[in-house]
């Protein structure tokens, strides 16, 4: 079993994975290759263990290439800038991306649990209430779905991110100043809320249970995608079999993610069975998906926090009816 010290640094070690030299930033429009951004949890990172994807795609001649990333801002940024065609979000990454006129579309979506976000505090904080979180140092990666947990929670509590002293820290380092007690409280996501939780000193403020819907996303580059759209389509299909797969076989599925992340197989069953969560849940993006979306942009644009107003149905693809 490796400790939590070993733990972390397997995950913490994914950053350097952001320079990104491998990936190249210009492609033809009939695809040879299929560049994915993935993160180490999910469908997605099941799907590269088993190398479904790379059966699906071998015999069009298309190859698969990965590129691993701690979050989805970054992810996006290489998305939209044509480094990548394929890869998976939280909610709010993508209207940073929208807003910085990102080539992307959103081409489907997955849920998760409400449980698998969350505000920390450590379990001997006088922090007992959201309202106590005024003047503290709480962290979360700007431009991520913690993001907007936070925004939600401190609403929830009477308050603004500017009651509070906002830190932008990539989960790795907002970690380890979590553990340091450099920070107050930390906004966060599975694997790293799991692996946080685990620790009897560390206490949950709030989950997102009740705050907001778990909505995530898989997004496409805007050419890759209109140029390959049956492509698209396909990995969506399979990614939705593997995930079912895994979800009716979770004694495995947590082995197999334990491996890939690090994370130690009983803290890995803790983020597989959060209430609601269902690895299978893949699909194109549906209308209530787009509407929570639509919402999620007003209030960050309203709040100061997205720099214009955006229609989130500019960027949405539907496939066309076979």
């Amino acid at each position: 079993m490796i400790s939590r010290r070993q733990t972390l640094s397997l995950l913490g070690a994914t950053a350097a994975t952001l320079a990104l030299p491998s990936i190249r930033s210009a492609r033809a429009a009939a695809a040879t290759t299929f560049r994915i951004g993935w993160q180490k949890n999910g469908v997605l990172a099941l799907a590269k263990r088993k190398g479904s994807l790379e059966k699906l795609l071998a015999g069009r001649g298309i190859s698969v290439e990965w590129s691993e990333f701690t979050s989805g801002p970054p992810l996006l940024e290489a998305l939209g800038a044509g480094a990548l065609d394929f890869g998976a979000t939280g909610d709010v990454p993508p209207l940073f991306a929208q807003a910085a006129n990102g080539n992307l579309l959103y081409v489907g979506q997955y849920s998760g649990s409400p449980e698998g976000s969350a505000i920390l505090v450590r379990k001997d904080s006088p922090i007992q209430t959201l309202a106590d979180l005024k003047g503290k140092k709480l962290a979360f990666k700007r431009g991520s779905s913690a993001h907007n947990v936070a925004v939600k929670a401190l609403r929830k509590g009477g308050l603004t991110v500017d009651d509070v002293q906002a830190l932008d820290l990539a989960p790795p380092d907002a970690s380890a100043a979590f553990k340091t007690g450099a920070i107050d409280a930390w906004s966060i996501w599975d694997p790293y809320l799991a692996i946080a939780e685990a620790d009897p000193d560390t206490r949950i403020l709030t989950t997102a249970r009740g705050l907001l819907d778990s909505y995530s996303y898989f997004l496409g580059n805007a050419d890759f995608t209109k140029d390959n759209p049956q492509v698209i389509v396909d990995v969506l299909e399979e990614l939705a079999k593997v995930g079912t797969a895994a979800q009716a076989n979770l004694d495995d599925t947590v082995a197999a993610l334990s491996e890939i992340t690090g994370v130690p197989a009983n803290i890995t069953r803790v983020t597989l069975t959060r209430p609601d969560f269902n690895l299978g849940a893949v699909s194109t993006i549906n209308d209530a998906a787009i509407a929570y979306q639509q919402g999620l942009a007003d209030a960050f644009y309203d709040l100061g926090i997205v720099p214009k107003k955006l229609t989130i149905t500019d960027i949405v693809w539907r496939p066309k009816a076979s």
